[in-house]
């Protein structure tokens, strides 16, 4: 391509692309990778700029493939479209406001950096979503790993059990459940 002039530039910015629509989460490096390319053939130019499109196509090449993220913002999408929204719960809207108390706002969130796990059993979908599922990860190279922790965390917005240890009761302070978002 560049021996027929093409633009470096537009080739950079196709492997970009490239790397967030076909290659995804199955090897988010490779976007990285891709950026980097970007920004070192704004940086240097040609004729060297030409190795550095050669690192980023054969680390795109090799990779392992994913458009579950394309697939998802495509379903997602569809639903709003289609009307399929809600509101955000309570729990979850600003608090920080003067009268937001008043309104529940803030009410009953579970902060869940005091929680084991890091992860609140909690509700974050309006409730005309729950039970929607968008992303779907593959079992293509890495996106298999964020496959089994979506697995672990998919109850965690309707508050479903996750078998996490319980909280320890807080000696001073508020609890973890009435930190405001």
């Amino acid at each position: 391509m560049l021996e027929a002039g093409e633009d470096p530039r537009f080739i950079a910015r196709r492997l970009m692309i490239l790397a967030s629509e076909d290659i995804g989460m199955a090897e988010p490096s490779v976007l990285q990778t891709a950026v980097a390319a970007a920004q070192a053939v704004a940086l240097i130019g040609m004729p060297e700029a030409q190795i550095i499109l050669a690192h980023a196509t054969v680390h795109a090449a090799l990779a392992p493939k994913s458009n579950a993220v394309v697939i998802a913002i495509g379903e997602a999408t569809a639903d709003v479209r289609r009307g399929k929204v809600g509101t955000v719960p309570p729990w979850l809207r600003d608090a920080h406001y003067q009268g937001a108390a008043a309104l529940g706002h803030g009410k009953g969130y579970l902060y869940p950096h005091d929680i084991p796990g890091g992860v609140a059993e909690q509700q974050y979908l309006p409730d005309a979503l729950l039970g929607a599922e968008y992303y779907r990860p593959t079992s293509h190279g890495a996106e298999a790993a964020w496959g089994q922790i979506a697995e672990r965390l998919r109850g965690a917005r309707s508050g479903e059990r996750l078998g996490l240890p319980e909280a320890p009761e807080q000696a001073a302070g508020p609890s973890a459940q009435e930190k405001s978002p």
